[in-house]
């Protein structure tokens, strides 16, 4: 039996805690497009009890003005102090946050343009975006989150962090797109009864993407059907763009909104963090929380085969950038 930590030996933590546990935190949002507007919604919405205020940034300013308009609108009748207060940021104003969320993307392929995997065919031009705001956030000194919802998202979070020229911690890094793998694999699980087992006993590991991981459980894995599970969760989102749609509102809620806000809260959710000791590491997702003394994984012991599926993700990632 395995462990996650066991993918590498060199693998060390520093404890690194981009923010206290003790107040509201300040959350700043760069860009308005389809996922960032609809995590914006969410994180009004959900978030009370964490967030202090939302920082919103576009290039289209009109953008800008007409979500803190129309966010600041949504109220309770008797209490329009309850939902964080949304407000408009200049770029220079970005870092001055607890949480920076980075949702920046270049294009997303057209729905009539058949790729195989849509998200890594983003990844040449928003690498390019996500290093240009890493470094921004290393002058400014940020020492808060830097959270990637952008695709691909883990290796854009290495990228992020390479770029910084270690002037912002790996653990300050985090990728959010598990999470809404996993909300899609219990989409199949409460459909078909042979995957029921994933609702109580499954769990997601790997890239938001073709390498993605799925256990239907880890108490008594099913390596046959487990990968099958993980097929038809991968092509989730084609399924929709095939429907005429581009498959924003799941990957902004469950992967974005719900995961950021158990983020802040200290509670377990999936996103990916960095797994190694230098450069040739990788940012993984799996299942962890944020403490005091920096992120925990879940420890949990892993059979041999799910194990090396994991390993092989890891590896394909490692070389990936």
């Amino acid at each position: 039996m395995y462990r996650l930590t066991d993918l590498d030996s060199q693998a060390e933590r520093t404890g690194y805690m981009p923010f206290s546990f003790q107040h509201k935190k300040r959350v700043n949002l760069l860009a308005l497009g389809d996922v960032g507007s609809t995590l914006l919604t969410g994180l009004k919405l959900m978030g009370a009890d964490v967030i202090e205020c939302i920082g919103i940034y576009d290039m289209n300013t009109d953008l800008c003005r007409r979500y803190e308009m129309e966010i600041n609108q949504i109220t309770f009748p008797l209490d329009p102090r309850k939902l964080p207060e949304v407000r408009s940021i200049t770029a220079e104003e970005l870092f001055h946050c607890d949480l920076f969320i980075f949702c920046a993307a270049k294009a997303v392929p057209p729905l009539n343009e058949k790729v195989q995997d849509v998200r890594m065919a983003q990844f040449a031009s928003n690498k390019k975006i996500v290093e240009q705001y890493a470094r921004m956030a290393a002058d400014k000194n940020f020492k808060g989150l830097f959270a990637v919802l952008s695709d691909p998202v883990d290796p854009l979070c290495k990228a992020a962090w390479l770029a910084a020229g270690g002037r912002l911690c790996a653990e300050q890094i985090q990728g959010f797109g598990l999470g809404v793998m996993n909300s899609r694999a219990i989409y199949y699980a409460k459909r078909e009864e042979r995957f029921r087992r994933y609702l109580s006993e499954g769990r997601a590991f790997g890239p938001h993407g073709q390498d993605l991981v799925l256990a239907d459980s880890v108490q008594d894995y099913d390596d046959e059907l487990s990968r099958e599970l993980t097929r038809l969760t991968i092509d989730a989102n084609t399924e929709v763009r095939e429907l005429g749609f581009k498959p924003y509102i799941a990957p902004a809620l469950s992967s974005g909104a719900i995961s950021l806000l158990l983020t802040l809260r200290g509670e377990w959710h999936y996103s990916s963090n960095f797994m190694g000791r230098s450069k040739e590491g990788a940012f993984i997702g799996a299942l962890n929380r944020m403490t005091e003394r920096g992120t925990q994984w879940e420890d949990t012991f892993l059979p041999e085969p799910l194990f090396l599926r994991i390993k092989n993700a890891y590896d394909n990632l490692k070389i990936f950038i």
